[in-house]
C-alpha cells in the first residue's frame, strides 16, 4: 500500500510541475520507454505535455512493420546501430543526435495532429522566416514543398494519445540511406511498407540555426499556441524514482521478442546462387515465418549439386527457429560437423545462402 502512495505522489508531482520535458538519454529504448510510460501514468485529462529528445544513432519501425524488409540489417550491426520497435503506427525512420523527436501527449479528445505540427510550423518560420516550411495531409513537413524534414506517427489509448514526430536539423543523410533498405530479398507480407520520400536537413537551408535557438523556438510556440508559460524540465528516464517500473518498460522494448517477434506474419521466397570451385547452380528456398519464427522451410536444391537427404536435415534444422542468421547458424552447426570433404563444403555454401537471406 504504501509503494501506491508514493508513486501516486510521485506522478502528481511529475504532473504539476511543466509540460514541457527534455529527456537527458540520447538511448533510444530509454526515450521509447518515456514515452510508453507518460501515457500510461500520467493523467492527460487536465493537461498535454510535450517531450523533446534526441537519440544517440538507431533505426525505428513501426508497430505493424517488418524489419527486414525495412532496414539493412547487416549493415547496422556492423556499424553498432540498433533497431528498435515502437508502439505506434506509420512508418521507419532513422534517429541520430542531428534529428529532433516531438511527443506531444493529450487526451483522447484533445488529440489534433495538424494542431501539434503547426507548432513545428509555426516556430521554424518565428526562428528562420526564410523557409519555407508547410504540413502536407499525410501530416508530414516538407521543405520547399518536396523535401521531408518531418515524418509523423501516433497512438490512440482508450483515454489518452500521443502524436510524435520527427524534425531533421543535421542528420547524417549517407547513414540514413545506407541503413533504410531492405535486408531479405523476396519477403511477401502484409505488414505496412514506408513509403520512401527525398528528405533534407534544416542545416542544409538555414546554416545558421542553432539546436537550442531551434528548442527554444519549439517551447516558445507550444506556450502559445496552447496558452501555457512553461519552462523546459530535464528528466531522466532511467530515474525509477521519477517513473516507477520503467526499467521493465525498457527491458521490454529492448527484447528480442518485441523487436522482431511482434513482426507480423511473412513468407520469404527467393532464388540462391549456389557456386564452388567445380560447379555453380540455382537453388529455391520457401519460408513461413510467424512471431518471428520459422514455420516451415523448403529447399529445392540440384540433386547432382547436393544430395537431397542433407538439404531435408537442414530444412529440418531450421523450422521452429528464429529468423535470425545467428540462431540458425548455431542450429546447422551440428550437420555440418556431421560431413567431410565436397559436401561439407557444399553444405557450408548453401547454409551461408540461407542465412544471408535472414539478414
Amino acid at each position: 500500500m504504501s509503494n501506491i502512495r508514493r508513486s501516486s505522489s510521485l506522478l502528481r508531482r511529475f504532473t504539476c510541475r511543466t509540460e514541457v520535458l527534455k529527456s537527458q538519454s540520447t538511448d533510444v529504448f530509454q526515450n521509447l520507454a518515456l514515452e510508453d510510460w507518460i501515457d500510461a501514468n500520467v493523467d492527460l485529462q487536465q493537461r498535454g505535455v510535450l517531450l523533446l529528445w534526441r537519440n544517440r544513432p538507431a533505426v525505428v519501425i513501426g508497430r505493424h512493420q517488418n524489419p527486414w524488409t525495412e532496414c539493412n540489417l547487416p549493415a547496422m550491426r556492423r556499424m553498432g546501430i540498433p533497431v528498435a520497435r515502437r508502439r505506434s503506427g506509420g512508418g521507419t525512420v532513422f534517429h541520430d543526435l542531428g534529428n529532433l523527436n516531438l511527443t506531444f501527449f493529450a487526451s483522447k479528445k484533445e488529440y489534433d495532429r495538424r494542431r501539434n505540427l503547426k507548432v513545428v510550423t509555426e516556430a521554424l518560420r518565428r526562428v528562420s522566416p526564410a523557409l519555407d516550411v508547410q504540413a502536407t495531409d499525410r501530416f508530414d513537413i516538407l521543405l520547399n514543398g518536396h523535401l521531408k524534414i518531418s515524418g509523423t506517427a501516433s497512438r490512440l489509448s482508450r483515454k489518452s494519445s500521443y502524436h510524435h514526430c520527427t524534425l531533421l536539423h543535421s542528420a547524417d543523410r549517407s547513414a540514413l540511406s545506407a541503413v533504410l533498405r531492405p535486408s531479405c530479398p523476396g519477403i511477401h507480407s502484409n505488414a505496412t511498407p514506408s513509403v520512401p520520400s527525398p528528405v533534407a536537413n534544416l542545416l542544409d537551408h538555414a546554416p545558421t540555426l542553432q539546436w537550442e535557438e531551434l528548442l527554444d523556438g519549439l517551447v516558445h510556440q507550444y506556450n502559445a499556441e496552447f496558452g501555457l508559460s512553461s519552462a523546459s524540465s530535464l528528466v531522466d528516464p532511467t530515474d525509477e524514482s521519477t517513473f516507477p517500473d520503467i526499467s521493465r518498460m525498457e527491458k521490454e522494448l529492448r527484447s528480442w521478442d518485441w523487436t522482431f517477434g511482434k513482426t507480423p506474419k511473412f513468407s520469404v521466397q527467393t532464388q540462391l546462387e549456389l557456386t564452388d570451385s567445380s560447379a555453380r547452380c540455382s537453388a529455391q528456398l520457401h519460408m513461413e515465418v510467424k512471431n518471428g519464427l520459422v514455420q516451415s522451410c523448403e529447399l529445392q536444391v540440384p540433386a547432382d549439386w547436393l544430395p537431397a537427404r542433407l538439404s531435408g536435415e537442414l530444412t529440418d534444422s531450421l523450422v521452429g527457429e528464429r529468423f535470425c542468421p545467428q540462431r540458425a547458424a548455431a542450429g546447422v552447426a551440428a550437420l555440418l560437423r556431421a560431413q567431410s570433404g565436397e559436401l561439407q563444403s557444399r553444405l557450408h555454401i548453401l547454409c551461408d545462402a540461407v542465412m544471408s537471406v535472414m539478414g
